[in-house]
């Protein structure tokens, strides 16, 4: 953990306060992406984690950084003030550890992932990779599981993330966390009505192999209202209300709730979030690729089983 003495003449600091960076960045996610279980999903730790390291902050600052305002935080006159120094501080860290591991590795590899995977965690992937190995270049892509298994098994991409069932997994898979789904919707609506609204990620979706028969097992008769490529855009639709929409179980919270006629329905299966290479050795590019989003990515299993 690196310490950097700060001194501040607007908010008091002097150099007997000690800020840590990782406490800077927890602060600069909780703020960027508007509240604490945000912030926590986007750095792949637990919510009362990101709490303590909020509060850690304030205690060394001595004074509050956020006020709550309705359902999300803003910064304090004294948290305002602190912004431009800790996005410096936190940006200058990062250069300097991305320095001290640079390689020489060089060469092309191509990624592919899902729509599971937000731009923001791929950025990071990317950025990392591209710090650590300056010489090396990324193309990446984004697809629905069903294209990216066949891609990767032809050789046409060597590095692909996407979902699978339990029996999906392959020997050589690298599990980056497991998960379960469910039914959700919004807390507004219970859409118990004749005909079901569903909500779903595209014609491609890999959900579609198995919900839409759950659902017609249960004899609930329904249709496909809205079809988007993320999971944050499917999760903006249930919350407005739209309809219903397999998930995994980790964006229930606020307005989001399991449906409750899934209650009596047979249960979504466990879903994994994979890394698939490119059948035979990995080149070497490819196992650093690996690596670098295993150390972005792995971590969010302990979270999200949590």
């Amino acid at each position: 953990m690196v310490y950097i003495p700060v001194c501040h003449r607007g908010i008091g600091y002097g150099f007997g306060m000690n800020l840590d960076i990782e406490s800077l960045r927890v602060l600069l996610a909780v703020l960027d992406s508007g509240g604490m279980t945000r912030a926590a999903e986007r750095l792949h730790m637990g919510q009362s984690a990101v709490s303590r390291k909020v509060q850690r902050l304030e205690e060394r600052a001595g004074q509050p950084l956020l006020i709550r305002d309705g359902h999300t935080l803003r910064p304090t006159r004294a948290g305002r003030a602190l912004l431009p120094d800790a996005r410096a501080m936190v940006e200058l860290h990062d250069q300097a550890a991305a320095r001290l591991s640079s390689s020489d590795l060089a060469g092309e590899v191509s990624l592919s992932s899902n729509g599971e995977i937000d731009m923001e965690q791929i950025a990071a992937i990317l950025g990392a990779f591209r710090r650590k190995h300056p010489g090396t270049e990324v193309q990446f892509s984004v697809d629905h599981t069903g294209a990216l298994t066949e891609w990767v098994a032809d050789g046409e991409i060597d590095v692909a993330i996407f979902q699978v069932k339990d029996e999906g997994v392959q020997s050589t898979d690298i599990v980056l966390w497991s998960e379960d789904l469910v039914f959700v919707t919004s807390a507004a609506e219970s859409f118990d009505g004749e005909v079901v609204p569903i909500l779903d990620f595209g014609h491609h979706c890999y959900y579609n192999e198995f919900t839409h028969d759950i659902l017609s097992r249960a004899g609930i008769k329904h249709r496909t209202v809205f079809s988007a490529a993320t999971s944050a855009d499917v999760r903006a639709a249930v919350e407005a209300g739209i309809g219903v929409a397999a998930m995994s179980a980790r964006y229930l919270g606020g307005d989001v709730v399991e449906w409750k006629p899934s209650a009596s329905m047979e249960p979504l299966p466990k879903i994994n979030q994979i890394i698939r290479t490119v059948p035979g050795e990995r080149p070497e590019a490819v196992e650093a690729l690996v690596d670098t989003i295993k150390s972005e990515l792995i971590c969010a299993s302990s979270y999200r089983a949590a």
